[in-house]
């Protein structure tokens, strides 16, 4: 049995499909009559749940209905996966590092298990991971609570200090550091974003094999 396991975010981490969800957030929300840009969710939300976007736009522009807002989130939904369903764009250079680790690998996300097994699905990401996919929905804990990567852990057989949870996003950093396990951020925007400290920082998919060796050694 392998000594440590890899836990790895969806969105920005493993595919690039932020952007596409930045631009199908920003319809739903302008059609719900909420200012939004694509930016808004790169820049403030990248990461977080759907329901905590909507409630912190609701609070600041305005409630709606109970009737619009229950529709919300299906109809976003909907959207999405019409046009993940086209394709979605693997993160550069991951294929070619997650070949090269020898450890068992899970997807841990905030998103819902049907986009997880989309993006596995039009990523061709699938069979590194088969069916250990975690879903923030299943669990009703969202990133950056820990327990959603304290339960993928359990759920793979590890301990926390020997989970190494891998997330581009902040809210994903914070929870894999609350839930006592080693953290590598891979950073894509160095230029606006800073590591938390307790982290590794990595730019490129291709540094991840060095960088997992060397948490390890620490550790």
């Amino acid at each position: 049995m392998a000594d440590y396991c890899l836990l790895f975010d969806c969105d920005g981490t493993l595919v690039d499909s932020e952007p596409l969800l930045a631009e199908v957030l920003t319809e739903t929300f302008n059609a719900l009559g909420f200012p939004f840009v694509p930016e808004d969710y790169m820049t403030r939300y990248r990461g977080t749940a759907f329901p905590t976007i909507l409630a912190t736009l609701e609070a600041e522009h305005g409630t709606l209905s109970d009737p619009r807002r229950d529709a919300a989130m299906p109809a976003m939904r909907e959207r999405l996966y019409a046009r993940m369903d086209e394709g979605v764009p693997r993160i550069d250079g991951i294929f070619e590092a997650i070949k090269q680790l020898p450890y068992p690998m899970a997807v841990v996300s905030n998103g819902p298990l049907e986009k997880i097994q989309r993006s596995m699905a039009a990523s061709g990401l699938g069979d590194f991971f088969g069916e250990h996919l975690y879903s923030a929905y299943e669990i009703g804990h969202h990133k950056p609570d820990p327990r959603l990567y304290q339960h993928a852990a359990r759920a793979m057989g590890f301990p926390p200090e020997r989970a190494i949870v891998i997330d581009d996003a902040a809210v994903g950093v914070d929870s894999g550091l609350m839930a006592g396990m080693p953290v590598i951020h891979i950073n894509r925007f160095p230029e606006t974003e800073t590591t938390p400290e307790g982290a590794a920082a990595i730019t490129h998919m291709r540094e991840l094999p060095s960088a997992i060796e060397r948490v390890i050694k620490r550790h």
